[in-house]
């Protein structure tokens, strides 16, 4: 079965983890936007997207349903090999990843010296 790994240019750290929720701050909104992604031999899988409100370009997906102050939905995405977290100056904070409920924290702090505008890969890994 496959895991969940960050990498960052030559380091890779692997979670312990299938499946984790990866938060961010939209840097034009300043809204809140969750994903749960799963590891899976095929690919990662989005199963959940949520986000906070709407505008900037942060439309709920179909058939999205107001949950806890989010608009909550199923995204119809086929698996994807790697996803980039670029990470901006602008937002004010970090991607931050959750591997469980309440153990959430930036994906920078996984790497030592990481500077603050170097793209990190979440990606599966074994």
């Amino acid at each position: 079965m496959a895991g969940l790994c960050l990498a960052a240019g030559a380091v890779i750290i692997a979670l312990g983890v299938n499946s984790a929720e990866l938060q961010w701050t939209h840097s034009v909104q300043k809204t809140q936007w969750r994903e749960h992604w799963r590891a899976t031999e095929s690919g990662l899988v989005l199963e959940e997207a949520a986000v906070q409100s709407s505008g900037a370009g942060m439309e709920p997906g179909e058939g999205a349903v107001l949950r806890d102050g989010f608009w909550v939905w199923k995204p119809k995405l086929p698996p994807q090999r790697t996803l980039t977290l670029t990470r901006s100056t602008y937002t004010g904070e970090d991607w931050r990843i959750c591997i469980a409920t309440g153990d959430c924290r930036p994906v920078g702090s996984y790497f030592q010296n990481l500077p603050s505008d170097q793209t990190v890969m979440l990606k599966p890994c074994n």
